[in-house]
């Protein structure tokens, strides 16, 4: 098993969204190195620390789980969909997505400035100054830390 981070705006698809769908493709990435990851390494069962950015207070919301392999983002073969890409070919993609299941929503939020004080947490790509990934992996020590710290 991984585990991993990976970041949404709360006002376009938060964890209430993802409770009350229970699975959503998480379609949309556009950056090469998140896109290994998703087409790559992630697997079924991977648990995924669900964060919120670009909100009053960015921070670890939930926790949700791959529901599927990497498959084919077809939201970039369609030249009236908002992530369309026309250098991609169906017959050889650019991005892949993944589909997240609901898992459950944490007691409360962990910010991001409690995780940049946790000194265990300094590795991490999401505290690290000028890392703006959407997905990125997490460490089970770095899993559990923050975990404990809810």
């Amino acid at each position: 098993m991984q585990y991993w981070l990976m970041k949404t705006e709360p006002d376009v698809f938060g964890i209430d969204d993802l409770a009350t769908v229970g699975t959503e493709p998480w379609d949309g990435v556009r950056n090469y190195q998140a896109r290994n990851m998703m087409r790559d390494q992630m697997q079924i069962g991977d648990q995924v620390l669900f964060y919120h950015s670009n909100c009053e207070m960015p921070g670890i919301v939930g926790i949700a789980e791959i529901a599927t392999a990497g498959y084919p983002d077809d939201s970039a073969f369609d030249p009236e969909a908002k992530y369309y890409d026309p250098k991609s070919d169906p017959t050889q993609p650019r991005w892949y997505r993944v589909d997240v299941k609901f898992v459950r929503k944490l007691q409360r939020t962990i910010s991001l400035a409690e995780l940049k004080e946790e000194q265990v947490l300094a590795d991490m790509p999401l505290v690290r100054k000028g890392n703006r990934l959407s997905v990125m992996p997490v460490a089970p020590s770095e899993w559990k830390h923050i975990l404990d710290m809810e």
